[in-house]
């Protein structure tokens, strides 16, 4: 796993959370696959409310429509290694919104990096 520090970026992963990839979640599948490329993080967001291309409003707030929520799953890296795991989305997300964004990480005051 990648430590950092300085300029990075973020990729952001926008889909439902009932969208599967072999019948497990495909927010899981695509935390598990950063991990195995050895990606410094990755983390999973679960939305309370939405919509996407279908303009279908999707909201925590009424059980009729609380079905597939959205879901972001955010991972930083150094822009090549990034970059170079965009592939594997490729193949995962046939529905959704992919977004980069540069970035800068902080470490936290005494904390020590490798």
């Amino acid at each position: 796993m990648t430590r950092l520090t300085g300029n990075a970026l973020r990729l952001t992963v926008f889909v439902g959370e009932n969208d599967t990839w072999h019948h497990k979640p495909l927010y899981s599948e695509i935390v598990h696959r950063a991990h195995a490329a050895g990606l410094a993080g990755a983390s999973v967001f679960h939305g309370v409310e939405g919509f996407g291309a279908s303009s279908l409003i999707h909201t925590s707030r009424l059980l009729s429509l609380s079905e597939d929520l959205p879901v972001a799953v955010v991972i930083v890296d150094t822009e090549p290694r990034v970059r170079a795991f965009l592939p594997q989305l490729d193949e995962l997300v046939t529905e959704g919104l992919v977004t980069l964004d540069d970035c800068e990480v902080i470490v936290p005051k005494g904390k020590k990096t490798l």
